[in-house]
């Protein structure tokens, strides 16, 4: 069956080096850590992890919008972590086909799987059609037109990156993206009156269906505090 999806590889930047000077352990320690990330960042906004490679994975979603979106949240977690690492994706679109019902081949897997390759650092390389799906808190860093290895096509790739923190920025309360009014997909209060600003519908959702927390005040009494 064939259909259209769009695809990213994400891939643990100087894995091998790591490896190499601190040792197994610790290699197993940063991957356990970029797997847990991934797995929150991709079921909040509903991407699915198609496979795991070792120290990567490829992704797939109907919709190319989320899965930029988190491709690129999962770049800022990984730089802003306590022990920042670099993760470098490659993003891509097109039709193949639908394999057993969980394996995709074709053309833009493979685009896809070159552009991570092609990726420096914590870059996210991405086909320059994707650029209208972006989400308004993430930029074009740069364009080229570019060979990959084992195609002969020229394509026009994209780097991609979050705007440049604002002073004013506040960050999303769920995955911590700084946001402007601008930005922001919503806007909210929280029970203090403070504004909220929220980078997608699923961060939002997230937010709403979080469970109040309760506080006893003393035996017999409870006091709810809505912490959203």
């Amino acid at each position: 069956m064939r259909v259209r999806r769009t695809f990213a590889f994400v891939d643990l930047s100087g894995f091998t080096a790591l490896t190499e000077a601190e040792g197994d352990e610790r290699a197993v320690s940063v991957i356990a850590v970029f797997r847990s990330t991934l797995r929150d960042i991709c079921s909040r906004r509903a991407v699915r992890i198609a496979k795991w490679l070792g120290d990567g994975a490829m992704l797939v979603s109907v919709d190319s919008k989320p899965l930029l979106a988190a491709a690129l949240e999962l770049k800022f977690a990984a730089t802003t972590a306590a022990e920042p690492i670099n993760v470098k994706c490659g993003i891509a679109i097109g039709h193949v086909i639908l394999l057993e019902g969980d394996d995709y081949i074709g053309h833009a897997v493979n685009v896809a799987a070159r552009l991570c390759d092609l990726a420096d650092g914590d870059e996210v390389l991405a086909l320059s059609e994707l650029v209208p799906e972006l989400p308004s808190w993430a930029v074009v860093q740069s364009t080229d037109e570019v060979v990959l290895r084992g195609l002969e096509q020229t394509l026009t790739v994209v780097r991609l990156c979050l705007n440049e923190p604002d002073p004013g920025a506040i960050p999303d309360p769920i995955c911590h993206i700084p946001l402007t009014a601008a930005t922001a997909y919503e806007r909210r209060r929280d029970a203090n009156g403070a504004t909220l600003l929220f980078c997608s519908d699923s961060c939002l959702e997230t937010w709403v269906e979080r469970p109040v927390q309760v506080i006893r005040e003393e035996p017999g009494s409870v006091r709810e505090v809505w912490m959203r």
